[in-house]
């Protein structure tokens, strides 16, 4: 030990009596001493006990006066007060203490408290009116005053003290507690009636989430999605707002998606993707990867794919705008979801061109977070193109939709005109003009168009797109105007197509007699036999009121379907019949034999079986015709299309022996194939096709070729 080092121990065989730790800790315990406890005092008489109570009231009195804002004293007085059932004098020392301090929340706590455990209800009542009137933004003393109405079964009185809360707009606990007051008893209506208050005072997502499970659970699922479309309707489609509302899109789908509604769900899902930053809807897309993984198909399971890994893209891009492998890889993802969505098919162009603008738009921001670099490089790209023998349309829309991206209007519009003052090419007015019909700006629009066809008047398309235009923007007469003078012009490229959609206008706007003058003025034009066909349907088929009368009762009925006036089968079968003639003045066989098929239909459909037959005694036969060759001399035989019509009036003694020799092959078929009965006349000969005609190929052009030669 003189060392410092532990003393060896050289006997180390076990004591002979062991001593266990229970033998240590009852020998301390034994050991202590025992606390001062002080004595107890008995009273005998009410004479020591008026002595003790005086005591301890001067004892009271005399710390309160040296500490008089120690609420502490305040409340050790009056509960001993209480304790002595001097409830008066414990109301008298509260009320001193109220007069000190009377925003201490113990202090009306303990004064609610002592009235409650005494029995004193009344009293207790009178003070929580007392507190929540002094301290309003005191919750504890709301939730105890509730508590104690609710106690004694006073569900009115419960309800009154909450609808006095609510009035101060408390946090959303007190909202809360006051809807599940309504649900223990079974007042739903009341409950949700309280949740649309509690949205016009506090409009937050969760609120709206709660308001729409709360609707789902009781089994009012149309009301649930009222709330939800309610709350969509709410926060817009601004982008801050709905990121701020990304938990109402995700309750809503969710709630859809319970329901089995995959559809509706996955529609909300894209709405919200779609108007909120890639990167800042990581939560959402994680819920719309879990629901597509769950209810998706394979080709929407990629696209969830895809546009998580775009987010993912965009964050790191967000964090280092120069690093170029993300920007790379990022490029050829958009790339190869281009390439998969061509593979595929079944895309629609918008959604080929959205792809196309995505991987542009990749490139754009790696190379051209220099704006004005960018813009110079358009600028030298378009100094370069020798415009006055070719150029490229596209790379001056380009140029443009990139000032527009840049919210540079004005530049965009110069950008242009310019090229369409430079070069003039359809590309370029067909893209400036739906600029400006995006912009709203018809004029604009208009005078473009009248540009456009100055440019090139024989352009079909553009004399129907313009008047399109116009009968969009409802000024009917400007419509009629423009395509009077589109099939005015006297050359034009297709004016088939121009002509059909200023019928099919006229027909839309339920005129039956502007287009009966149109179907004349093109027969006289044209007498091509598709125009005879289409303007005979027309008078035999039904078309929509007239714009004035239809107006009249869409205001009276909105819901009901658009009535029509029905078609007059007379004069469509004389419209046939003034087709036949003039297709058989002009000697075209394979036209007439297609006009008699289609007039055979149409009187299936609307005639009798006497017009059935008329037209099938107009139909021709096909017959072997000998004739002598001029070139080589010999007698050759063809297939040709013979009429009755037109054998009766150049032959009259050879048709009647042809038709009697047709008439004997046909009975004697019969005699052999043992069928009886009278053939009718020419029933044995073969009906003439359009398809077994060599002109047929030759009568198939358009209206445009046999109006051009009318009019040479």
């Amino acid at each position: 030990m003189q060392d410092g080092r532990a003393p060896r121990i050289k006997n180390r065989a076990p004591a002979a009596v062991q001593i266990t730790a229970e033998q240590l800790l009852r020998e301390a315990q034994e050991r202590q001493e025992t606390a001062f406890r002080a004595p107890k005092q008995r009273v005998e008489d009410f004479e020591e006990l008026h002595e003790y109570r005086g005591r301890k009231r001067k004892e009271f009195e005399e710390r309160i006066r040296r500490t008089r804002g120690s609420i502490k004293e305040w409340l050790q007085y009056a509960n001993w007060e209480a304790s002595q059932n001097e409830f008066a004098r414990s109301r008298s020392v509260f009320e001193r203490a109220l007069d000190v301090d009377a925003r201490s929340v113990q202090l009306w706590l303990s004064y609610t408290e002592m009235e409650l455990k005494s029995r004193n209800v009344q009293h207790a009542r009178n003070l929580f009116d007392r507190a929540v009137t002094l301290l309003p933004r005191v919750d504890q003393l709301w939730y105890k005053y509730v508590f104690l109405e609710e106690l004694l079964q006073n569900v009115p009185g419960a309800r009154q003290v909450f609808e006095r809360w609510m009035q101060w707009e408390p946090d959303d606990k007190a909202w809360q507690a006051y809807i599940k007051l309504e649900e223990r008893y079974a007042e739903m209506d009341r409950a949700s009636a309280i949740y649309e208050r509690w949205i016009a005072v506090r409009p937050e997502p969760r609120v709206w989430v709660k308001w729409g499970k709360f609707e789902e659970e009781r089994g009012r699922l149309d009301k649930a999605r009222e709330v939800f479309q309610t709350a969509l309707e709410f926060f817009g489609d601004d982008e801050e707002q709905v990121e701020k509302a990304q938990a109402v899109f995700g309750a809503f789908a969710k709630m859809e998606t319970r329901l089995k509604e995959y559809d509706r769900a996955r529609v909300i899902y894209k709405f919200a993707l779609a108007r909120i930053p890639r990167s800042k809807s990581a939560s959402l897309y994680a819920s719309y990867t879990k629901f597509e993984k769950q209810h998706g198909t394979r080709n929407t399971l990629e696209n969830t794919v895809l546009g998580k890994r775009r987010i993912q893209y965009e964050e790191e891009v967000s964090n280092d705008g120069r690093n170029y492998d993300v920007w790379f890889d990022y490029s050829r993802l958009e790339e190869s979801a281009l390439h998969d969505l061509k593979e595929e098919g079944g895309a629609t162009p918008e959604e080929e061109e959205a792809a196309v603008a995505r991987v542009r738009e990749i490139f754009e921001r790696a190379v051209a977070q220099d704006y004005a670099r960018a813009r110079q490089i358009f600028q030298t790209a378009i100094n370069l193109v020798p415009h006055k023998q070719f150029t490229f349309a596209k790379l001056w829309v380009m140029f443009a939709k990139f000032e527009v991206r840049r919210l540079d209007l004005p530049a965009a519009r110069k950008i242009l005109g310019a090229g369409l003052g430079m070069c003039p090419k359809e590309a370029l007015f067909k893209g400036y003009i739906e600029l400006e019909i995006e912009l709203r700006e018809f004029d604009r629009a208009r005078t473009l168009y009248e540009k456009y066809l100055e440019y090139d008047a024989a352009n079909s398309p553009a004399w129907i797109k313009f008047a399109e235009l116009e009968s969009q923007l409802q000024d009917f007469d400007r419509t009629r105007a423009i395509f009077e003078l589109g099939i005015a012009q006297g050359q034009l490229s297709m004016p088939e197509l121009l002509w059909k959609a200023y019928i099919d206008f006229e027909i839309e706007e339920g005129e039956r007699e502007t287009a009966r003058s149109l179907y004349d003025r093109l027969v006289a034009l044209s007498g091509h036999v598709k125009v005879w066909i289409s303007y005979a349907l027309f008078e035999g088929e039904p078309i929509p009121l007239p714009r004035a009368e239809r107006e009249d009762e869409d205001d009276e009925d909105e819901d009901a379907e658009v009535k029509t006036v029905p078609g007059d089968p007379i004069l469509a079968r004389a419209v046939f019949e003034r087709g036949y003639k003039d297709l058989k003045s002009k000697g075209l066989k394979s036209e007439r034999v297609a006009l008699l098929s289609v007039w055979k239909t149409f009187e299936q459909s609307n005639g009798t079986e006497a017009d059935v037959k008329k037209v099938e005694g107009m139909m021709p036969i096909s017959t072997k015709r000998r004739h002598v060759d001029p070139e080589t001399g010999e007698t050759v035989e063809d297939w040709d299309i013979v009429f009755a019509d037109d054998e009766r009036e150049a032959n009259p003694t050879s048709f009647k022996f042809l038709q009697m020799a047709h008439a004997w092959k046909t009975s004697q078929a019969a005699k052999n194939l043992g069928i009886g009965g009278a053939p009718s006349i020419l029933s044995g000969f073969t009906a003439a096709s359009t398809n077994q005609s060599r002109d047929d190929d030759a009568s198939s052009e358009v209206a445009s070729s046999q109006g051009d030669d009318d009019d040479k």
